[in-house]
């Protein structure tokens, strides 16, 4: 048998199992910081002088496009399964661009709070408005490695390298999107509860 081949096997198969685990080490991660992150709104909330105010609804459209993005991305699995390739391009391309629309969203609903005048920082800055910024830019942050993986899986999926024998990266890719979009639904509910 030859060697290289063996060796190439060897490290997809040490590929396949440490990818995993190093995503659940890393959504573990990430969950302790939006928990501290949320905690700190929490406490200075306690604290007093926090200005009330209501989300832009266009959160709520952002919340509702990140949650139809895990659907397709869903579709795209099931249809990698069945071996059907272009259901797979179809399904990791909508995704794709709602993970785009789903920022576009996000930023539109910053202006929406400057237009209300609730800023980051400033001389009329509220400790409210600036937690929302702070923990929705740090999400944004996070959701850019998933829109950068989506992007690989796209590029792979047109090369229709997933397939019933070979879904690894599409199901890395898939739980870490809507690990992400979780926590967006959390920090919206946790907000329009807070705010």
């Amino acid at each position: 048998m030859d060697i290289s081949l063996e060796k190439d096997n060897y490290q997809e198969y040490k590929r396949k199992r440490v990818a995993k685990p190093l995503l659940w080490f890393g959504m573990m991660s990430i969950i302790m910081l939006f928990a501290g992150l949320t905690s700190a709104v929490l406490v200075r909330k306690g604290d007093g002088n926090w200005m009330q105010f209501e989300l832009p609804e266009t959160f709520l459209y952002s919340t509702i496009v990140i949650g139809l993005s895990s659907l397709t991305l869903i579709w795209a699995g099931f249809s990698a399964k069945k071996d059907k390739f272009e259901a797979v391009k179809i399904g990791v391309g909508v995704t794709f661009v709602l993970g785009i629309l789903f920022v576009v969203l996000q930023f539109m609903g910053y202006s929406q709070l400057v237009d209300r005048n609730i800023f980051f920082t400033g001389t009329s800055q509220y400790a409210s408005g600036s937690y929302l910024y702070i923990v929705s830019w740090v999400h944004l942050l996070h959701l850019a490695g998933g829109m950068i993986s989506l992007a690989v899986v796209l590029f792979n999926a047109f090369r229709k390298k997933y397939s019933s024998k070979n879904l690894l990266g599409l199901q890395v890719s898939s739980t870490y999107w809507h690990f992400m979009g979780g926590i967006w639904i959390y920090l919206f509910i946790f907000f329009s509860t807070v705010i």
